[in-house]
């Protein structure tokens, strides 16, 4: 499903490395979330508000908080794809980070909110009764947030975003708590046991948790964090692949949003070779990160 809808919407949709083929597969991750959640969201309260249950309006809540993220991850990805300007020399990249931390904190205030009305719905408990009609959209959020939750996690790995890897998450986190909604409506029909408040609270708790965890790792990328062993080893290989290459110490990366990457080595060459050869070599190999890797190379030659 993934592929046919990138093949449907997005030409030259596997040149991941084009700024503007990355901003669209996020846009079609985007517009998908708005979408399903709204329709979730919909069928989650009527029905909560049919059955009378705070677990199902809690849970119809928290996917209008996923949309209004999607929104928030749409609005993310149009920014960061803004051109470098005289104020951002490096581009706009990190507003996709600030994008996701600011989805994070939503799922974290809504989490806590719920919690406030659920022990309210534990201390005066009121009658439900689950219908089969609620029943029905339950096990269909079940499946749809699952699919939702891997088409994130398929696009978010193919163009690098943390932004669409926390929609994930999210995603799969409302599988589990949807599916413990379910649970309680289906022991609360078959044995009359209200456990509707626990269930609202349970959800709530989850949410807060899985809130506070998405903040730390949208978090780091803003501030700075160090760039993953497995780049630094790509660096550092494709670049003594080339036979003139001695060594390589000193490698630095900045990272200034997804696929905005700038990277400076020190490269040790033979003194012996011609300073216009060596120089040759050199801009050989930064040409090469940024028309394949798209990684802004910068090479101080060091002659040994």
């Amino acid at each position: 499903m993934t592929g046919f809808l990138l093949r449907t919407f997005i030409k030259n949709h596997e040149n991941y490395n084009d700024p503007d083929v990355r901003n669209k597969i996020g846009n079609l991750a985007s517009w998908s979330g708005i979408i399903l959640n709204i329709i979730l969201v919909i069928g989650k309260v009527l029905a909560g508000i049919l059955s009378g249950s705070m677990s199902v309006i809690a849970d119809g809540l928290n996917n209008l908080m996923d949309a209004i993220g999607s929104i928030i991850t749409l609005i993310g990805f149009k920014l960061s794809s803004k051109k470098a300007d005289k104020e951002h020399p490096f581009g706009h990249g990190r507003y996709e980070y600030v994008a996701g931390l600011a989805v994070a904190v939503l799922v974290l205030l809504v989490g806590i909110e719920l919690g406030k009305t659920s022990i309210d719905k534990i201390l005066n408990p009121s009658s439900v009764d689950f219908g089969w009609l609620t029943l029905i959209i339950l096990v269909i959020s079940v499946f749809l947030k699952q699919w939702m939750s891997l088409f994130s996690k398929n696009l978010g790995k193919r163009i690098n975003s943390t932004t669409l890897i926390a929609v994930s998450v999210d995603s799969r986190n409302d599988v589990i708590a949807t599916s413990a909604v379910l649970i309680t409506a289906l022991i609360t029909r078959f044995t009359n046991i209200n456990l509707d408040g626990w269930a609202s609270l349970g959800v709530a708790i989850f949410i807060i948790y899985n809130g506070i965890i998405l903040i730390k790792e949208t978090i780091s990328p803003i501030i700075g964090e160090s760039p993953s062993e497995e780049l630094v080893n790509y660096i550092t290989k494709k670049i003594e692949s080339h036979e003139c290459v001695r060594g390589i110490h000193d490698v630095i990366v900045h990272d200034y949003g997804p696929g905005k990457q700038y990277a400076s080595a020190h490269v040790e060459l033979s003194s012996e070779i011609d300073l216009l050869v060596s120089h040759d070599v050199l801009d050989k190999i930064e040409k090469e990160f940024l028309e394949k890797d798209n990684i802004h190379m910068v090479i101080h030659y060091d002659p040994v």
